[in-house]
This record gives C-alpha cells, structure tokens and sequence, in this order.
C-alpha cells in the first residue's frame, strides 16, 4: 500500500473507510458467518447496506451523536453492523464482555450514560431485564436472536433487530441522501468506540478511541506483516477486548480481509479447521490450550509416532533458533527439519486448522519463551505483540526473522518509545487514546508528559527489543529488599503441560510461594493413563500422585532459575480453578492478585507457617443461576527441598 493511500485512509472516519471499501472491492467477500452448519457471506456492498439501515433506524428511535450503544453478546457480524451503524450517525459504540454479571452491567451502563443496548440473545436480554430498575436512561433493548424473547415483543421498550432494519430501510427510501449525509460528517478524531480496561483493580475504565487510533493501527501493523485481501481471519476473541476491535475496527478495514465469525464459542477451534486463517491472534491462553491439545494427541498416538515426533521436535527446537534469528541453517539441520515438517509436524498442524497460517501473533499478558519455541519449531510462526487498550492494543511487535522469546520486540514504524527514569515503559503513537470517559484525573495520570504511561515496568536490550518485567505495581521484593517478578515465575510454571495457571506470593516475605491450578484435562489424561480414578477437580488435585507430579515440575523450575531469591519454596493445589466468574480473573484471563490472596487468605497464611503441612478449608462455589454452596476439602501444603 503506497504513502497516497495510507494518508488518504487515516483522513477517513471507520464509516467512510467502509464506504471507500465498497467503491473499490463492492462485490468481495468482506464477512463470512457459520449458522445451522453452513457459511453465509456478505459483501463489502452488504456489509455496508446493513450498517446503513442500523445507522438510519437508530437516528430513528432518536439516538444521537455522542450517545452511547452498549454491545453484549457473543461475535456476529451484527455486532459490526450496530457498531458501525452508531458510528455512522456519529454515536459511540462501547463492548461489554457477555460473561459480566447484571450487577457490574449496570454498573457499566449507569457510568457511561449509555442510551441503546444490543443483546445478541435472550442470556444477556434476561440480564437487562433484571437491571431494568436501575438503568431508567436506556431507551431500547435491541437483540438479534428471537428465541425465547415470546414474552418481550409487546414491551415497546425491547426491538427485534430486523424490524431496526425494516425503519431503516424504508427512511432510506424516503432519503436516499440522509445516511452520506450522516457518513460525511464523521471525522477521523471524533471518539467512535469505548473499549474497556481489564478492571484488575476495579470497574474498568472506558477507554476513548477514535476513527483515527484504529485505522492507524491496522496500517502500522500492516507495514510490519503484509496482509492480502484475499486473508482469512477467524473472529473468535470477546469482541469487548481491544485485541479483537483492532482486527474487525483496525485491521479488516484497512487491509480488506475477510472475517469469519464461527458459529459459537464452543465450535471456535473446529470452525477454525473450516476456514484455515491465514493469521490469526490470540491470548496466551489460546495457544496454551492448542499446545495441550497437540500433546494429548502425540500422547493418545501410535507408538513410532510418538518417537518421530519426541525426535523431531528436537530437531525443529534447534532450527527454530536460526529461523528466529534470520541465520543462516545448516544444510544438515535444514533437510531434518524439512522432513521433520512433511511428516510429523505438517500433518499435527493441518489438524488443527493452522496449516495456512502465515503469522500468529499473541498479547494481553506474558508468554514464556518456551512456549515461542515450541510452535516456531513445529513451523507455526508465533510472534509476541506487546501493548495496552489505551494504544489499541499493539506498540511493541516481533519481526520475521528477528523474534527473540524473553522479549516483545521493536516499536511499530509510527511509534516512539522510551523508559522513564522509575523504569516505567511510555509510549507515543497515532494510536494513542485521547482519554478516558468521563475520568478527567485519570486521563492527566495516564497521559502525563504527552506520553502514555502504560504502567509496566521493562527495559530496552542491545537489540532495540524490549523486555517486559510485570507491572509496576506487581513486581514484588522479598525481606532483603531483592527485587523478582510474579509474572516471570508464573509463566515458567505455566510452560509445564500439567499447570493452567498459578498465582506467586513472596513480597516482603522470607521467601516464594505458590498456589496452582493443574490442568484438568492433561492431568485427567494422565491419571487416567496410571490407573488413579478421580470423581471432581478437588479430588483430582487432592491425589498425592498428583501432588508429587507437580513437585517434580516445580523442581524442574526451580533448578533453571538463576536467582535463589526466584525459586519457589512452598506451594499449594487449589481446590478449584480460578475463574472470571469469581472475579479471580479479569476479562482477559489476568490474575486479580490482590483479590486472590484476600479471597485465599487463610491458605496464603498457610504457605508462609512451615509447620503446616495438612489444612482443612472450606469451598466456596457458585453456580451460575447466583446460588452458592459450601464443600469442606483439605488441602496439603509442600515445601521444596533445598530452597
């Protein structure tokens, strides 16, 4: 894409960029979606049709430029087309996660004076409705699926979204100007979206964003890695993260692609096998999953398969090195991992849907460099992105050729960089939100200097790579003031396949604890496979068999950390996976730290008196019809030798 273009595309607002799409590639696929087992498609020329009818019916039912159309639901091209219907008349569109509780929604609703509220189905209208009381100032619920909504269609206060699409059409046929009117006075600094941050210490902030900071970051991107308008991208991350606005907002618009929306959230990685993306972007979680997924199938395969691929994997291990760095391979090496590739690792990835993929990228938390190693070596090109909401998710990005594990990569072209003196990363960009709603004090914190202050503590390498360290507020010191990182130690203990998260303790203490949570599914497998029978996941992680599994792991860990002061000296199984739901996560699969040790209190306690070695506790669940039940378990805590 030439400089004429680029400079012409970030004058546009997101509507006039679609509008541009049409008059160029009107009749190419611009969406695609998977409903009762088949793909529908719409056009560039559809997609707009349909943004136009949402825009047209909203001013209709008398929204306004500035107010605010809350989206709630799962990933539908319905989502884009409200989204960009507000837009259009020069309303905001803000997401909200489909997992939030009607409390918090509420909340979210009241703060950010939100007028219109879309619901994908009747799980988030049932939602609103129990809120109704409190939330007086929105005016419609409008929702997209019919089902169950029998007892809401004599409520005026509710609206089914074709017959949105019926008022919009016939005022177009009425106007047929009106809606370029409404397009034309879109400007590319006007606020278009509120993105939410990941609340890890409270209600989340609504994040401004303009046509602009989107647009741009779909061409920074795009210089970086090339992408045709013939790519395919799967949508399958929340639609209120800012990871997925600046593909379907940012990306899609400026490079043409297709979306494809699967067709739950349950299908997502068999509809991914469909479709075969061409790059793809996901949290950590996803492809720590993915990576599960493959060991199991090596682990459940015949045996001479599962001795090609223990290995080839070595093989694809040492010629990842050179293929991340841009050197030269042996010609030895080369020919192993070609062959490798034909027939263990090309086959593994063509089951998963991944063989097309080109780039895949990750963000929203830490990797560990093991894991960038194991998917370069199986010849998926897996790069780190390292960013906030408030830049629209990416400042930071690997390079092919140029992808160093323990770091997030270079700044992006039209993006500045530094450390300031504290050690804290700062930012400038194109991308760079102007502000939070409505948080005027916030907003002179984050933007401080005229430049982002993201919060995170890192430093630059030789390269000109930056390293992330953890949050400023989260890095931790011990009893002797010497300084480690829970997010670093975390990530190592994630890497093993037998862990799905862990949560590190040890500021100002005497020394590094944990509590864990094993991987339901590779640790079922194996004991499974060793003959322990389990009933729940608290039984399975109150099996000493268990136990012992991870002691080994962490042992493990322990022996490839350098510091003393790093290694973990005592930890313990939860009972239960942490979760959103309990607020233990964020929306974005992040570790509320604060509230985890709160919650857990008793068992932190535990960790840090030696003598304790047997705690008797007692579960907390809820379920998710709000009612909460009580389970009495024991748990066992293990110290480490040598540490």
């Amino acid at each position: 894409m030439d400089n004429d273009i680029k400079k012409h595309l970030t004058g546009l607002s997101i509507p006039q960029l679609l509008r541009w799409r049409v008059q160029n590639t009107g009749d190419k696929v611009a969406l695609r979606e998977k409903d009762f087992g088949c793909w529908n498609s719409y056009t560039w020329s559809q997609y707009y049709d349909h943004v136009r009818k949402v825009g047209l019916g909203l001013s209709k039912i008398e929204v306004k430029k500035n107010d605010i159309i809350a989206l709630i639901g799962d990933n539908i091209p319905e989502m884009l087309f409200m989204a960009l219907g507000a837009q259009s008349i020069g309303a905001i569109s803000a997401g909200i996660y489909q997992t939030t509780m009607p409390d918090e929604i509420a909340q979210l609703l009241a703060y950010m004076k939100v007028a219109v509220v879309f619901c994908n189905d009747q799980e988030q209208v049932d939602k609103i409705v129990e809120i109704r009381e409190q939330v007086p100032f929105v005016k419609k619920v409008i929702y997209e699926d019919p089902r169950g909504m029998r007892d809401y269609k004599t409520d005026d206060w509710f609206m089914y979204i074709e017959d949105l699409y019926e008022i919009g059409e016939n005022i177009h046929l009425e106007k047929p100007d009106l809606f370029e009117s409404f397009v034309d006075q879109g400007k590319p600094e006007d606020t278009c979206h509120l993105c939410l941050t990941s609340g890890t210490t409270g209600l989340p902030k609504g994040t401004m964003l303009t046509h602009k900071n989107y647009i741009s970051m779909g061409l920074q991107i795009t210089e970086v890695d090339t992408l045709e308008d013939t790519d395919e991208y799967v949508s399958f991350l929340p639609f209120a993260w800012i990871g997925e606005q600046m593909n379907s907002f940012g990306i899609a618009m400026a490079t043409g692609i297709t979306i494809n929306f699967p067709e739950s959230v349950e299908t997502a990685m068999e509809d991914l096998k469909e479709i075969g993306p061409h790059f793809m972007f996901g949290a950590p979680r996803i492809y720590e999953t993915i990576r599960s997924q493959i060991w199991l199938k090596i682990d459940e395969s015949y045996w001479l398969n599962r001795m090609l691929y223990n290995y080839f994997i070595k093989i694809g291990e040492k010629s990842a090195t050179y293929r991340m760095t841009g050197k030269k391979m042996p010609a030895g090496l080369r020919f192993k991992s070609w062959l490798g590739y034909q027939i263990i690792f090309r086959p593994l990835i063509n089951q998963i849907g991944l063989l097309r993929l080109r780039r895949a990228y990750t963000g929203g938390a830490a990797l560990g460099p093991e894991l960038f190693t194991f998917y370069q070596a199986i010849g998926v090109n897996l790069k780190q992105i390292y960013g906030q909401t408030e830049i629209v998710g990416i400042a930071y990005m690997h390079r092919d050729g140029d992808v160093r594990p323990d770091t997030v990569g270079k700044p992006l072209p039209d993006t500045r960089c530094k450390i300031s003196k504290e050690g804290e990363i700062l930012s400038k960009s194109p991308c760079v939100t102007p502000g939070y709603f409505e948080m005027p004090e916030k907003t002179k914190e984050l933007l401080e200097g005229g430049w982002l202050h993201s919060g995170d503590a890192g430093y630059i390498d030789e390269h000109g790579h930056l390293i992330v360290i953890d949050r400023l507020s989260d890095v931790m010191h011990n009893n002797r003031d010497e300084m480690f990182s829970p997010m670093f130690l975390e990530n190592k203990l994630k890497f093993s396949p037998y862990i799905k998260e862990a949560v590190i303790f040890g500021n100002k203490r005497d020394y590094v604890a944990s509590l864990i949570n094993i991987d339901p599914i590779v640790v079922g497998k194996w004991a499974e496979d060793r003959g322990i029978s389990y009933t729940t996941y608290m039984d399975l992680s109150a099996k000493p068999e268990v136990a012992e599994l991870i002691y080994d792991q962490v042992k493990e860990i322990n022996e490839r950390v350098e510091k003393e002061h790093f290694k973990i000296k005592r930890f313990a199984l939860l009972y239960k996976l942490l979760d959103m739901d309990d607020d233990e996560l964020t929306k974005t699969g992040k570790i509320r730290r604060k509230f985890v040790r709160e919650k857990y209190q008793n068992l932190y306690d535990a960790l840090y008196d030696e003598s304790i070695k047997e705690k008797e506790v007692e579960a907390m669940f809820q379920y998710q019809d709000g009612q909460s039940t009580a389970v009495k378990t024991k748990i066992s805590f293990y110290t480490m030798e040598g540490v």
